[in-house]
């Protein structure tokens, strides 16, 4: 799933804060200032993707990530290779394109997966 830059923000901000936050704490913390009103857009639009909750906190609502960042990360990634024509290309193409770090993570991964060491 694509998220707008906006949408990514806020998911970034519920990300490092998972116990959850007002909309208008969101807006505070924002780089680009946004209005309130347009971070509860943001806000209803996540909570209809799945990727938040929200709760009544008195008046308002405390908004919170249904996921860590890693679990939208690995759907992304899943939904990327199941557009792939060619999965086994894509995934070569990828593999020659992430750091050393990231292929041993990859690679330990696999192994654990296949009952490895």
């Amino acid at each position: 799933m694509r998220l707008g830059s906006l949408e990514r923000s806020v998911m970034e901000a519920l990300w490092s804060r998972p116990g959850g936050l007002l909309a208008q704490d969101i807006a505070d913390g924002l780089a680009t200032a946004p209005a309130v009103t347009t971070v509860l857009t943001v806000l209803s639009r996540l909570t209809r993707k799945g990727l938040a909750v929200r709760e009544r906190a008195g008046r308002a609502h405390v908004y919170r990530p249904v996921a860590g960042k890693d679990t939208f990360v690995a759907e992304a990634m899943r939904e990327a290779l199941n557009e792939a024509g060619d999965v086994a290309a894509a995934v070569h193409r990828f593999v020659g394109t992430i750091s050393p770090e990231a292929a041993a993570a990859l690679r330990a991964a696999l192994d654990a997966a296949d009952g490895g060491p």
